[in-house]
């Protein structure tokens, strides 16, 4: 079996990028991307790149996780509302206790989510870090 490059991969959108979508007709962006609008109805949608700044909203930190998470925890997950007025639920990392807070800014990074110990694979994602 033939694999596509790092390249391949690399130049597909909505890798290493947070491609959602934006209704034309009452301008609300959504992320990940609706076919139709769920503050409108409207079926007129374009695939948009997502801002990577944003705030949060509200957050939480559990110990409670599956197992192969466990070497990770605590970890934190925030409502994060970005630039256009999407809300998104993500990871935070890289906080210090007094930077978490609601209304902290954020940026959107591209860190490893998990490995799979049986073939090694490696996956990556978006989390949410403070915009220093």
């Amino acid at each position: 079996m033939v694999l596509p490059s790092v390249a391949y991969w690399r130049a597909k959108r909505n890798y290493y990028r947070m491609v959602g979508s934006t209704c034309r007709s009452c301008g609300s962006s959504f992320y990940p991307p609706v076919r139709i609008c769920p503050r409108c109805g409207s079926r007129d949608l374009e695939a948009t790149e997502m801002p990577q700044g944003g705030r949060i909203i509200s957050f939480t930190t559990t110990n409670e996780v599956g197992a192969s998470f466990r070497r990770y925890r605590p970890l934190t997950f925030g409502l994060v509302e970005l630039d256009n007025g999407a809300v998104v639920l993500g990871q935070l990392v890289d906080f210090t206790e007094e930077e978490l807070v609601p209304g902290a800014r954020v940026r959107t990074v591209i860190r490893k989510l998990r490995e799979d110990g049986t073939d090694g694979i490696i996956y990556y994602g978006f989390k949410f870090a403070p915009e220093r």
